[in-house]
């Protein structure tokens, strides 16, 4: 009768223990549910903010492209939405940059073609000046200064988007090698749609974050 009784208050011990382990589990499981649809109604709801965003510059699709991959960084924050962007361009100004004066050194460009590269070079590079400025700017953008920093920062990016135009440009005319011109005008035809939809995202933080009376 001991030996049943003892062998039943075992079973006892072990289904608790069972029923335990099985809601543990179960809590744990909830736990982790409820943490990755958190986390999925964050991503949400910041990658949707960047899709809003985008609608108000010249090529939203463009835009949303280049920034969603950020949106853990950009939450739903206008001001490192217009910092990300920048800077987003000022990295593509650089690799076209680069690419623009491996492709000047190749033999067989025509004298013209030579010379419009080089002075696409120039203009890239005044454009990656103005775009790290403002990037700076923004860095240190607070205060009372608020206003006076802003209008630095539209006029650099501003001038920046003018520098690709001017060299797009000189790639004008029949003159050109069409691959040649091809691959440059492409290259820059993306950096200034960035530059464009940059300045867009940099004047919307302007107008709505005003510190003027």
């Amino acid at each position: 009768m001991k030996e049943m009784e003892a062998c039943f208050s075992n079973i006892l011990s072990s289904s608790f223990a069972i029923v335990a382990l099985l809601t543990l589990l179960h809590l744990t499981s909830l736990t982790k549910t409820c943490s990755a649809a958190r986390a999925l109604h964050h991503t949400n709801t910041n990658t949707q903010f960047i899709r809003t965003s985008c609608v108000a510059t010249t090529y939203p699709r463009v835009c949303y492209n280049s920034l969603s991959a950020y949106a853990t960084d950009i939450q739903t924050s206008p001001k490192q939405l217009a910092h990300t962007a920048l800077s987003v361009t000022l990295t593509g100004a650089q690799s076209t940059s680069a690419m623009m004066s491996k492709l000047s050194a190749r033999h067989g460009l025509r004298p013209g073609e030579v010379g419009a590269m080089r002075d696409c070079i120039e203009n890239m590079g005044d454009s990656i000046d103005e775009l790290r400025q403002s990037l700076e700017e923004m860095d240190h953008l607070s205060g009372p200064h608020f206003d006076f920093q802003m209008s630095n920062i539209q006029t650099w990016v501003s001038a920046a988007l003018t520098d690709e135009d001017t060299c797009m440009d000189g790639f004008d005319g029949d003159a050109m090698n069409g691959k040649v011109k091809n691959i440059v005008r492409g290259q820059i035809v993306k950096m200034a749609q960035l530059t464009s939809n940059a300045l867009a995202l940099v004047n919307n933080l302007a107008s709505t974050q005003s510190k003027s009376p």
